[in-house]
């Protein structure tokens, strides 16, 4: 059987594993992100090694915590939210410490990847522990909150991340995530209450292995191709067979009879839709977000820290916005602030592309645009997670929430993928302006295409009442 919140579930309580769960989700959002800022300082350190060869720093976390997500989703799920949250948790913050004092960059390296299995055990079971804590009436409002640390924590990073490896260099950025870590583990040991299925079966291994396999190869051809060129044999071979590996998991999932992925789960109509969504807002934002920093400092000739700060608006937004938002989701359904914050997002790309140049105007020319896409990401990206997060069965909370980010987290490379082809290889500042006006165009691409993937959503109340019961076989779910 599935364990269930109590509908009396106190608020209190229910405050206090949302603020738990966010705070490690924003220890591991932060650490996708703060690392750009710091691999400059990092490859300072090791004067030896080629910054290709220290690239894996930054690219063997994104394609491990990319592909472990589904996998420890499933795991969540039968062992148990609370007990996968925590060890998480505690691998997270250990291998963070072991990056702090990592002698050299194998060993940095190696921490990483530790350190990206840590943060995808924690996160699908977090959204689990929120969604099993929370009323049903809250939820919209708790996920929304959830949602947003996570959106907020990446955008902050380069910030923070400048700030801290101008005063004490790039092992101070790890060295912060030990006390949040260990925060999370002491409080969660005491607040926190198991939640699983123990009927649900142990996912074949073949599965996992394709899974983990073709992920890591599409994602390893994105985070390379533009090192090794687009168009290489390299890129192109990692990439195609990573999506051979990929038909070739679903093929496996449809017939075996201990699947990693229910893919049932794409039959329910705001499970499929959003995360379609996902997908598509994921890309604009990770674009968006690298672009906006590349801009100030490579055309503007800002610092990184300056430049950190000149973004900050869009983060800020976002923060006070997305709570007031949850709340209003949970009157008026997901689907209309799904729609605005798309078509919001997309004006942001569009202001970019009419009055974004080489003189420096930060008012008129630049802040403008960081509201608007601020306003679409407090509107988009937390209602994203709460309408799948909503549309699971109990008894698949941390497989379907891993299944969600997992998607979030390809986009997101594809954006920064976008972001640095798009932009590579100017040869004058004409050719410069014109990269990244075709960077703005993802952006407004991204934006509408949001809002039409996310017309066909049910939400409100007409969703509540045909919302999948607590544990079924999710077939046939329009």
């Amino acid at each position: 059987m599935v364990t269930q919140p109590s509908p009396e579930a106190s608020p209190t309580q229910a405050r206090r594993v949302l603020l738990i769960s966010s705070l490690a989700v924003f220890a591991v959002f932060l650490d996708t992100t703060v690392l750009f800022v710091a691999f400059p300082d990092i490859v300072a350190s090791f004067p030896d090694v080629a910054p290709s060869q220290l690239s894996w720093v930054l690219n063997g976390y994104t394609i491990m915590f990319a592909a472990l997500l589904v996998p420890f989703g499933r795991l969540a799920d039968r062992r148990g939210h609370k007990q996968t949250f925590l060890a998480g948790s505690m691998l997270f913050t250990l291998a963070s410490l072991l990056c702090a004092i990592a002698p050299t960059p194998l060993a940095l390296v190696a921490a990483r990847v530790v350190q990206a299995a840590g943060g995808a055990a924690l996160v699908p079971s977090s959204l689990a522990l929120v969604l099993h804590s929370t009323p049903r009436p809250r939820i919209p409002v708790a996920l929304a909150i959830w949602g947003a640390t996570g959106a907020v924590a990446g955008a902050i990073g380069p910030t923070l991340g400048a700030a801290v490896v101008e005063t004490g260099g790039w092992r101070w950025v790890f060295v912060l995530n030990v006390p949040v870590g260990l925060a999370t583990v002491l409080l969660g040991r005491r607040t926190l209450t198991e939640s699983n299925d123990p009927s649900s079966v142990v996912p074949a291994p073949l599965g996992v292995a394709l899974l983990v396999a073709g992920s890591v190869l599409v994602t390893l051809g994105l985070v390379r191709g533009g090192d090794w060129g687009w168009t290489s044999t390299s890129t192109v071979g990692s990439v195609s067979s990573g999506l051979a590996v990929l038909a070739l998991f679903v093929v496996h999932q449809a017939r075996t009879p201990a699947p990693t992925i229910d893919l049932a789960l794409f039959a329910v109509r705001n499970f499929r839709w959003g995360n379609a969504a996902t997908m598509a807002f994921g890309m604009a934002f990770t674009a968006m977000f690298l672009s906006s920093i590349l801009f100030l400092t490579s055309v503007w000739g800002w610092s990184i820290l300056r430049a950190g700060f000149g973004v900050a608006p869009g983060p800020l937004l976002v923060a006070v916005l997305a709570p007031q938002m949850g709340r209003l989701a949970a009157r008026i359904g997901q689907r209309p602030l799904l729609v605005a914050g798309g078509l919001a997002f997309a004006v942001g790309g569009l202001y970019r592309l009419l009055f974004l140049g080489a003189d420096v105007a930060y008012a008129r020319d630049y802040l403008p645009s960081m509201l608007f896409t601020g306003i679409g990401v407090a509107l988009c990206l937390p209602q994203l997670a709460s309408v799948v997060g909503q549309s699971l069965p109990a008894n698949r909370l941390g497989v379907g929430g891993a299944v969600n980010q997992a998607l979030r987290q390809f986009a997101g490379t594809i954006g920064v993928a976008l972001a640095v082809g798009l932009t590579a290889g100017a040869t004058s500042l004409d050719d410069t302006l014109a990269r990244y006006d075709r960077v703005w165009w993802v952006l407004v691409a991204g934006g509408l295409a949001t809002t039409v993937l996310a017309a066909p959503l049910r939400t409100g109340a007409r969703a509540a009442a045909a919302s999948p019961p607590a544990a079924v076989v999710v077939a046939g779910g329009d």
